[in-house]
């Protein structure tokens, strides 16, 4: 039997499932999960090998394999019906799982995410640097400051930055090799299911920081465009808007699940 990933469970209400970012964990959503758990049952579970959760599971190969992994939690805590809101990774699976299960997603909220597949240049970028870090068994400063570069820009706190690279910095052999890699692997080498996109039913909202260097804001539109749904713009952010700009992430999702939920 799949091991179950770590998760809170806070709030009561109608329950939403966060997703969070690729070397990130739960904590990512801390700056909203308050103020939604006064309106919401608010589930945020660690990605495998993230947080407290346990390593990636050798059954899990792909972004499906996580929906399905992340609608089994649901089916634990015996939820029915629930909206998902997802950034990065979050919202790959995250379409996956809406697409996959319409008549218990609800409503579908996508920030700084993108399920077309990654340019040949891209891939082959990321590819390389997963390699590195799977032969030597740890992130090497330049590449450390490469990585954060990607998720923070100037706007960020320097708290938050510190936390990402101590995060990164203390990662185990034993956890790089066993998840961090093979799921990054996953997420950088899958193909393109933006045609998912066009069997969604639930209403949605596609959101985008502004200064998002791995996920720009022309592909939240272009996703926006595929759902027939709004598009955000989220100024002063980059690809981790929940903390870059938490008081407008906050207020997209309170007034788009208000509306629709």
């Amino acid at each position: 039997m799949k091991a179950m990933m770590s998760y809170l469970d806070t709030g009561s209400g109608f329950p939403v499932l966060l997703g969070h970012s690729y070397l990130f964990d739960k904590s990512m959503w801390a700056p909203q999960i308050e103020a939604l758990a006064k309106q919401f049952r608010v589930i945020a579970p660690d990605l495998w090998g993230h947080g407290d959760s346990p390593n990636l599971p050798a059954s899990t190969t792909s972004l499906a394999d996580l929906a399905a992994d992340h609608l089994a939690l649901m089916d634990a805590l015996q939820i029915e019906e629930f909206a998902v809101v997802g950034l990065s990774v979050g919202g790959m699976w995250g379409a996956e799982l809406a697409a996959a299960a319409p008549q218990r997603v609800k409503a579908l909220m996508l920030f700084d995410t993108f399920i077309g597949d990654e340019t040949c240049e891209a891939r082959e970028r990321y590819f390389g640097m997963l390699n590195a870090i799977e032969t030597t068994g740890f992130i090497p400063p330049a590449m450390l400051d490469y990585i954060i570069g990607q998720f923070y820009s100037q706007h960020a706190t320097p708290a938050d930055v510190q936390r990402l690279s101590t995060y990164l910095s203390s990662l185990t052999a034993e956890q790089l090799r066993g998840s961090i890699v093979p799921l990054g692997k996953q997420i950088f080498g899958r193909p393109d299911r933006l045609s998912v996109l066009n069997t969604i039913r639930c209403p949605a909202h596609v959101a985008t920081g502004e200064l998002d260097r791995p996920r720009p804001p022309v592909e939240g539109r272009l996703m926006a465009e595929k759902l027939s749904c709004d598009f955000t713009q989220i100024p002063n952010a980059a690809h981790i808007s929940s903390r870059e700009n938490p008081v407008l992430v906050l207020r997209l999702i309170e007034d788009f699940l208000s509306r629709h939920l």
